[in-house]
């Protein structure tokens, strides 16, 4: 039975990455658009550069699920770095990369499952914060600057806006670094019928505040790599523009993806429409987006996907061979 649903989720990874590279993506057209540009040197030591700080930004990932899994089992950083790329094949054909959640929990061999689950919950939820904390700076200063015909971009509406944002971050942060609440709640929430799960929760109360402003920091850490992967791959298609403005045209595109639900077959598309739009909103406070700055900014995209997610995936299918989905049910 292990071996099936192994094949099964190798299978379904590889048919994943096929659908959205060949039949999701204007492969020749992104082609001619790398053709033009791969004989400059300079281009491909870009390329070279993002590929190693794809490897750094799961590398940090894989630290930061190391810590967390070390209250319940001791890993090595290899065996992290397994589970993580595990994770996102299974993620790749699941709604919002759920899969992860399920993905890495299966290379532990005496932890608790659900309870290894709980804590990369927890993970995800740091990254989703930084994420939102991030996207909702860069919106207080994307509307003023590039929405300012819009009513909601000056006066009460605009402070009223301000007040909101702030409001939201700030009990976003508090519940954060309160998730030990949690497992004080757990009489609760769960009743009698539900009393096997209640021990499970305990685990919330293994954080502190100390610990999880390392994960915080660490979520930080690997957003500034992603979004300085998305920068550099804008300048190597030739699109003019300053560090400051590219990371919040980019906490704004990572804002909507987070926000907007996807299923694995549409993210690539999705996700590349979004990037459109929202640097076209930047670039016609000066001109048109002209053909040459739609082009490199979704094929800027596109390559971020398939270095980022594509090639991991692919590589994480390897190690879906190791994992075992069945052992004992105190487990």
């Amino acid at each position: 039975m292990n071996l099936l649903i192994q094949l099964a989720i190798f299978l379904l990874t590889c048919l994943f990455i096929y659908h959205q590279v060949f039949r999701k993506t204007d492969l020749s057209g992104l082609l001619q658009t790398l053709e033009d540009y791969l004989g400059k040197a300079e281009f491909q030591t870009g390329l070279l550069l993002v590929v190693v700080l794809m490897i750094v930004n799961w590398s940090i990932e894989a630290y930061k699920w190391k810590y967390l899994i070390g209250k319940v089992e001791d890993l090595s950083f290899l065996s992290a770095f397994q589970a993580v790329l595990t994770g996102i094949s299974i993620s790749s054909f699941m709604p919002n990369r759920v899969g992860e959640f399920f993905g890495r929990v299966f290379i532990l061999k005496t932890a608790s499952r659900i309870e290894g689950i709980l804590i990369t919950v927890v993970g995800s939820m740091s990254q989703l914060l930084i994420t939102i904390l991030a996207g909702s700076i860069a919106l207080l200063i994307f509307i003023p600057r590039y929405l300012s015909e819009a009513v909601f971009s000056h006066g009460y509406f605009f402070y009223s806006l301000i007040t909101l944002v702030a409001a939201l971050d700030i009990l976003l942060v508090s519940l954060f670094f309160k998730i030990s609440f949690l497992s004080t709640l757990k009489e609760r929430i769960l009743q009698n019928g539900l009393k096997r799960l209640r021990k499970f929760f305990r685990i919330f109360a293994f954080f502190h505040n100390r610990e999880m402003a390392t994960i915080v920091l660490l979520s930080l850490a690997r957003y500034l790599v992603f979004s300085t992967q998305f920068y550099l791959l804008v300048l190597l298609f030739d699109i003019r523009i300053s560090y400051y403005n590219a990371l919040v045209l980019i906490a704004l595109i990572y804002l909507i993806m987070a926000i907007i639900p996807t299923i694995a077959l549409t993210e690539l598309g999705i996700r590349g429409s979004i990037a459109l739009y929202i640097f076209g909103l930047y670039f016609n406070q000066f001109l048109p987006m002209s053909g040459k700055i739609s082009v490199g900014v979704f094929a800027a995209s596109t390559i971020l996907w398939i270095i980022n997610l594509g090639i991991p995936a692919l590589i994480g299918t390897i190690f879906v061979f190791r994992l075992q989905f069945f052992r004992q049910m105190n487990q």
